[in-house]
């Protein structure tokens, strides 16, 4: 007779090796930009908000001013209201490259957040024909700009959001920022998620996002996702609602970013927005149970002696390896501590919504509720 605790396993198992195959298959489906073969003939608006981003931002500002295959080419950097000098990094950028423009940031309206605020007045100010989004602590390459909008425009999709490549360094951003990437290549199916209006069916990343400017207009822009703290996955989401279509990309061969440089600094970025990703707290615990069956009983399993438990464990530590290489992400040993990486990223969710329901969320010295 089998124990309840076997056929936990069993099931877990099963779930682990079936997410496994589908990230296999993703792995070869998903977009990747190329090196276009010609110059973009449109105008290209790039979009930058910039909250407190003097440290990061004169990296991101030298590659954009490398960016090559855009002839006609904007470059738009708002400073939201910073206190350290990210004004002054921007005047110093402008000075020998007249596509860059600062704008400084109006007082946040009433019933916005901050993000949406900026992207909002920077698109009103923009006037390309493409608008791409792009976060101050990311890095491109040369090529970016001219690949991410061959892959919008060669595609047929009306947004489209390369994932830049991880930059992971301490032992907590090797755990969790690897599962950004790694959960939509698990669970998403790409192409029937370009197709679909679903909104389920939407991921994408706010570090880099491309977006038809027509598409984004006919969407309500920023201004219809106004206080959405997951801006990037609801501006799909609306464009999606409007009769367009976008999905994620692979963008590690163009980009990279390191989000956070200390385990406070990720605990805070994570817990002020895991709330939203799951629309309640009874979702949340739903899905963070799923996983937890999944990816950490089956290790639990393993270390007990099952061999069921043994292929669970395995068929997880291979689909991250699956995701890790399809992503630019470091895939050993990291892989291995998959079920830790999973607890931790249950364990974030849940102070997200304890804070939450506390009314104790706060980004960058601004409420968020």
């Amino acid at each position: 007779m089998t124990s309840p605790g076997q056929g936990l396993t069993l099931a877990g198992t099963v779930m682990a090796v079936t997410l496994t195959a589908h990230s296999i298959l993703n792995a070869r489906l998903v977009r990747r930009p190329v090196r276009p073969m010609t110059e973009v003939s449109e105008r290209v608006s790039i979009l930058v908000p910039a909250r407190d981003e003097a440290e990061t931002l004169p990296a991101l500002l030298a590659s954009l001013r490398d960016q090559r295959g855009v002839p006609d080419l904007e470059i738009l950097v708002l400073d939201d209201a910073s206190t350290d000098d990210t004004t002054a990094v921007v005047l110093a950028a402008a000075q020998s490259d007249r596509r860059i423009r600062l704008l400084h940031g109006a007082p946040l309206a009433p019933g916005w957040l901050g993000k949406p605020h900026a992207c909002h007045q920077l698109a009103s100010a923009a006037t390309g024909s493409v608008l791409v989004f792009v976060d101050a602590d990311v890095v491109c390459a040369p090529d970016a700009m001219a690949a991410t909008v061959t892959l919008l425009r060669t595609t047929g999709l009306d947004l489209v959001s390369p994932y830049p490549r991880p930059i992971a360094i301490t032992a907590t951003e090797r755990l969790i920022q690897p599962l950004l990437a790694w959960s939509w290549l698990t669970t998403l199916p790409l192409r029937v998620a370009e197709r679909s209006a679903r909104p389920s069916l939407s991921a994408a990343n706010g570090q880099l996002i491309a977006v038809d400017a027509g598409a984004y207009t006919r969407a309500g822009g920023h201004a219809g996702i106004r206080a959405e703290v997951l801006d990037d996955i609801a501006l799909l989401r609306a464009v999606k609602r409007s009769g367009g279509r976008g999905a994620p990309a692979d963008g590690s061969q163009i980009a990279s970013c390191r989000m956070y440089r200390s385990w406070r600094e990720l605990r805070d970025g994570y817990t002020k927005s895991l709330w939203s990703a799951f629309g309640s707290p009874g979702a949340a615990a739903a899905v963070m149970g799923v996983l937890g069956l999944t990816y950490v009983v089956p290790a639990i399993a393993a270390l007990c002696g099952s061999w069921i438990g043994v292929l669970g464990y395995g068929a997880g530590v291979a689909g991250r390896v699956v995701s890790a290489q399809a992503s630019g992400s470091r895939s050993w040993p990291d892989a291995l501590a998959h079920p830790v990486s999973v607890s931790v990223a249950a364990w974030l969710t849940g102070v997200s919504w304890y804070r939450k329901q506390r009314g104790n969320l706060s980004w960058k010295g601004r409420s968020i509720g």
